[in-house]
């Protein structure tokens, strides 16, 4: 184990700059998921650190050693793949011993043995060592394929959206998995995902990608509570968090309503609105209901001054709370996002 760190990178592939000038520093035993759109260079940061692509510019370090010049066997590194890339012939003991097999690592059978039932304790699939990796469920190949790739304990794992071919209910069950693993064997790992829910309960630090630039970085909490901006406030948060012109918000319909200067847009997540049902014209009227069980999807269209065009507003209410279809609400903003024209959140 150990940390890494990216200093100035850059890789282009043609006229396009797949990352930009990319900083990021994880420290030993930190779990960092980069989180971001398809396009937003996450892959190709991860075959950086690899070594499967070589930066056209910066350094990459491995434990304080630059390796940007090394190839990828030399890097002590090991990728988990977003499909599981198992050795079909082989049993699972087989598949999860086979990097201490190499010429590099020449293990005795004993100390293999030993690191194997380990490792298969760990992930919880000792049972399945003597079956072919071709008569597993899809959790349990992916197990065996992070399982492979922590079995020789590598300075840091790569893994590039390892859980999403699997069904909801696999990926939340190993998504506990992973981190339990990646806590107990206190393994450096980079992580990529388009998921916001993985970021948010994987993470150590999150790192949001913006067309190969590092929009932010921080602990999950402050990433989702204090976005660099609105690009990044968008990135997370279920429902999406609501952005809306200041403009289309009158202050004699939201009257308590305060915000800095410069204020150009109002960032209003669910914890940020308050729903009311009222008898009179209303800041609002309700456009649909989604049922979700535990609460609902409440859809909201504000009554906008004069030719503004019409806002959108999504919310989480109480499915107790009574409203319908058509009903007029009115709403009440507590401590919401604010950001300037260019998108900055602006200090309240």
């Amino acid at each position: 184990m150990a940390e890494f760190a990216l200093r100035g990178v850059t890789k282009r592939f043609g006229k396009i700059e797949a990352v930009r000038a990319l900083d990021l520093d994880a420290a030993d035993g930190a779990f960092v998921v980069l989180l971001g759109p398809t396009g937003a260079g996450k892959t190709t940061t991860l075959r950086l650190v690899a070594g499967l692509e070589r930066a056209d510019a910066g350094e990459v370090l491995i434990a304080g050693h630059e390796v940007g010049r090394l190839e990828p066997a030399a890097r002590d590194v090991t990728f988990v793949f977003q499909q599981y890339s198992l050795y079909p012939h082989l049993s699972v003991y087989d598949n999860l011993a086979f990097p201490l097999r190499s010429p590099a690592r020449r293990w005795d059978e004993a100390r293999i043995s030993a690191k194997v039932n380990e490792v298969a304790e760990l992930l919880r699939i000792a049972d399945k060592l003597d079956n072919r990796s071709t008569r597993l469920s899809g959790g349990q190949m992916q197990r065996v394929a992070i399982g492979r790739a922590l079995v020789r304990a590598p300075q840091v794992a790569l893994m590039d959206e390892p859980l999403s071919s699997l069904d909801a209910k696999l990926r939340a069950e190993l998504r506990v998995e992973l981190k339990r693993i990646q806590r107990e064997l206190r393994t450096t790992i980079l992580y990529v995902t388009h998921d916001q829910t993985e970021a948010m309960t994987l993470a150590t630090r999150i790192g949001v990608l913006d067309q190969g630039r590092l929009a932010q970085i921080g602990t999950p909490r402050e990433v989702y509570e204090r976005p660099a901006s609105t690009y990044v406030a968008s990135r997370l948060g279920t429902p999406p968090i609501n952005l809306l012109p200041l403009a289309a918000l009158p202050p004699s319909t939201f009257p308590q309503l305060r915000v800095p200067e410069h204020t150009a847009l109002l960032g209003a997540r669910t914890e940020h609105v308050r729903v009311r049902k009222t008898a009179g014209a209303g800041a609002a009227f309700v456009r649909w209901i989604e049922h979700l069980g535990d609460a609902n999807h409440l859809h909201l269209r504000l009554t906008t001054p004069g030719d503004s065009p019409a806002q959108e507003l999504i919310t989480l209410v109480d499915p107790a709370i009574g409203l319908e279809v058509n009903d007029r609400v009115d709403i009440d903003f507590f401590a919401p996002l604010c950001f300037d024209a260019e998108g900055r959140r602006i200090n309240a």
